[in-house]
């Protein structure tokens, strides 16, 4: 019986999302039982729509800017999710030049960090799962770096020194998708 039992736990814990955000709190899953929370103090969310998402929404606040997509099953990327939102990004907010500084990755995590234009910088958090998408730019680092040291024990932060941009933008992939095609029905 404790077979079965471990068998089912197993097939429980993996339709648990990677993400998720409720009561203010942004939720990452660590492993088959722990989640990192992070709380969102004031915040702005939007939704988004867009014929071949399920759920869409943008949440800002002075710390970072966050899109969650979650995509039809039929659906595909037109590109890799996150070099396409880099271009989107670095585009709308007409920065010149991106350096990646720091760049890790873990089973479904990629969290970088970028020079922007020699002048400041910002991370981002990328999470991914079969049909959804979650970019994070993160300014403070706060999320950043705590999310990092739950991933990785051994982590330290080196960016306590550097200058910071500001969070002061309404941009949405979703949003554009229709007239710049960044994803879209699967043949």
């Amino acid at each position: 019986m404790g077979f079965f039992k471990s068998i089912l736990k197993g097939i429980f814990n993996s339709s648990i999302p990677i993400f998720k955000f409720e009561d203010n709190k942004l939720f990452f899953k660590l492993d088959l039982e722990e989640y990192f929370e992070y709380e969102l103090n004031e915040y702005d969310i939007k939704t988004r729509h867009d014929p071949f998402v399920h759920e869409a929404y943008t949440i800002s606040n002075n710390e970072i800017f966050l899109e969650y997509i979650r995509t039809d099953a039929n659906v595909s990327w037109n590109g890799q999710p996150l070099s396409l939102y880099e271009g989107f990004f670095k585009k709308k907010l007409a920065i010149r030049y991106l350096e990646v500084i720091e760049d890790r990755e873990f089973s479904n995590y990629e969290l970088k960090t970028y020079r922007v234009d020699d002048a400041f910088i910002i991370h981002m958090i990328y999470v991914y799962s079969v049909n959804s998408e979650l970019f994070i730019i993160d300014v403070k680092g706060n999320l950043y770096k705590d999310l990092m040291q739950k991933l990785n024990k051994n982590y330290k932060y080196g960016y306590d020194n550097e200058q910071r941009g500001d969070i002061n933008f309404n941009i949405s992939i979703v949003k554009e998708n229709g007239m710049k095609g960044f994803f879209n029905e699967s043949d």
